[in-house]
């Protein structure tokens, strides 16, 4: 609406400077000045606005297209409305090439070290960002299912069995204690179905006693004997400390389901984290979701999985966290741990 606004206002002008130099001057036709100006500004809007579409490099080059173009668009126009004679215009148009010339060929130039790595590194936080808000979506939705069917599903029990007991109290003094202790069984029922829900989503150990403890609590109910030595890095960020978690119980959760292996051990070493298994080996994160899931929830905190696995076994999963990324969430932490 203001760009046809704004073109209607541009029509009325032109028409009354033409109205003006028909009945009042005529003569030479300066009107044509009026034109120049308005084209020019709507020559404008038009280059600059397709330039602006494009993305990254590509736009800056189209920004100085535009604006090269512009210029010569207007020099030309001036010596033709000035009656022409020396074409002075040449050397705008030599200059506004020369500089587009040399724009394109650092354009064209491929980019180096520091312009590929900031290139990977914004490819990888976006990823990273997608993967975690997909994983949010889906945790949220699992607690929801879970709370439905679980503690939900107990509480309206616990409802009707306190109703009924009411009822029975003064005819049936008998069975309102045995609905009352069917209420207190289901009550217990729903405070387990709580705490493991509360536990899916963080552990309390982890909160309480941190990292390393909350691990060697997590390998006691393990079919598969699992050694636990080292110890986190104090000061560990909980955003950190609780990816770090869920990654190394879904490697243990994997050896104990899929590696065949009788032993394993947690290493906790300098930023880092490896998880060994005598198994059979041969894992392939391209056959299944597992480890590709933990790889995504380690990327969220800019952590990485890196994995070693050769057929007949042993199994190595590393998780590392780089030192630059655990100085940024050390200082991005509002309210830091306190060493354990």
């Amino acid at each position: 609406m203001t760009r046809r606004i704004a073109i209607a206002v541009a029509v009325v002008l032109c028409a009354a400077a033409t109205l003006a130099w028909a009945t009042i001057t005529g003569g030479y036709f300066w009107p044509r000045w009026v034109y120049f100006g308005f084209g020019t500004v709507a020559a404008a809007v038009f280059l600059f606005g397709r330039a602006l579409r494009y993305e990254g490099r590509k736009r800056w080059l189209a920004l100085d297209a535009a604006a090269g173009g512009l210029l010569v668009a207007v020099d030309l126009a001036t010596w033709v409305l000035s009656g022409g004679g020396y074409f002075w215009p040449m050397w705008m148009m030599l200059g506004v090439s020369a500089i587009l010339t040399f724009h394109y060929l650092m354009y064209r130039r491929p980019p180096g070290r520091r312009e590929r790595e900031l290139v990977e590194r914004v490819s990888t936080l976006t990823r990273s960002r997608s993967g975690a808000l997909d994983r949010q979506a889906a945790e949220l939705k699992r607690v929801e299912r879970d709370l439905h069917d679980g503690a939900q599903a107990r509480m309206v029990s616990l409802a009707l069995s306190l109703g009924l007991a009411g009822d029975l109290l003064r005819r049936d003094p008998d069975a309102a204690g045995r609905l009352l202790e069917e209420a207190r069984t289901t009550a217990v029922a729903a405070l387990d179905d709580l705490r493991a829900v509360m536990h899916s989503i963080h552990p309390p150990v982890l909160a309480d006693r941190g990292l390393g403890d909350a691990v060697r609590a997590l390998v006691l109910d393990l079919a598969v004997p699992v050694t636990v030595t080292g110890q986190p890095p104090s000061l560990l960020p909980a955003a950190v400390e609780t990816a770090a978690y869920f990654a190394v119980a879904e490697c243990l959760s994997n050896v104990v389901k899929h590696s065949g292996a009788t032993m394993a051990e947690v290493a906790f070493v300098d930023r880092g984290i490896t998880v060994t298994d005598n198994g059979r080996g041969g894992a392939d994160p391209m056959k299944g979701s597992g480890l590709r899931g933990i790889a995504e929830r380690l990327e969220a905190v800019d952590a990485t999985l890196a994995m070693r696995s050769p057929a007949g076994g042993p199994t190595e999963l590393t998780i590392e966290i780089p030192y630059s990324t655990f100085e940024i969430f050390q200082k991005s932490d509002a309210s830091p741990r306190s060493v354990r």
